[in-house]
């Protein structure tokens, strides 16, 4: 069950996004009176596809993942939320819903803002809604790569991808622990969670990786980076 907290007001927060440095401190206070923080355990949806779009998130700790629902139960998982990443969605001044879910990796807590409250921002401070947008094509842009990633590779390509992605950007090392499940991995790669399997046993036999229960150690990064590029 999600736990409801207001513990530091927004002006002292350490945790707090890049982009918030760009509000005044009567700004930054505007947004405390309307925000609070939830604290999530492991497993737990912090935002439902499909569901009203009434809140902005920011990760103050944790982790999270985005992923798009299939009606057959399909799931794509398009990132990995660290902290402190901002949780919207393309849902914002169109329809007002979420285009994709948000779970819970960990024990994670998430400040959650009104969308009244921070449109106000962005329509009264330029710079801010500037640095928003920059921010949104980013996100698009590294959604566009993965698109071409899994429609234009072969399972053994998208799963390097995935490792390389989970190293490179998500962890920041070669060797690193995770609480992504087999089934995380294949959404992350589109393709089932058998294929995932054997292609990480095919990876693992070729001295490329070693991997156990909750930790990958990539041995071979030149050879993985060369099975993304090829495909």
């Amino acid at each position: 069950m999600a736990i409801f907290n207001k513990s530091t007001h927004c002006l002292y927060c350490n945790l707090k996004m890049n982009l918030f440095r760009f509000l005044e401190d009567d700004q930054i206070k505007f947004i405390n009176k309307t925000r609070y923080e939830v604290r999530f355990h492991k497993g737990e949806i912090m935002f439902k596809q499909g569901g009203p779009f009434t809140h902005i998130a920011c990760l103050t700790s944790g982790m999270a993942k985005i992923y798009i629902e299939d009606p057959e139960k399909k799931n794509l998982i398009l990132k990995i939320v660290k902290p402190t990443e901002i949780i919207g969605g393309p849902g914002f001044n169109v329809d007002s819903r979420h285009h994709f879910s948000v779970a819970a990796m960990e024990e994670s807590t998430a400040c959650f803002i009104d969308i009244n409250a921070f449109t106000e921002l962005v329509k009264t401070n330029t710079t801010f809604a500037m640095e928003f947008i920059k921010q949104i094509n980013t996100t698009t842009i590294n959604l566009y790569n993965k698109m071409m990633s899994l429609t234009h590779k072969q399972m053994h390509g998208r799963i390097a991808d995935t490792l390389l992605y989970l190293s490179d950007s998500i962890y920041e090392s070669t060797e690193f622990e995770t609480n992504l499940s087999r089934q995380d991995v294949a959404d992350l790669s589109a393709m089932t969670k058998e294929s995932a399997i054997r292609i990480l046993k095919e990876f693992k036999e070729d001295g490329i990786i070693e991997f156990n229960t909750s930790s990958f150690h990539i041995l071979n990064l030149e050879t993985l980076r060369k099975i993304s590029k090829t495909g």
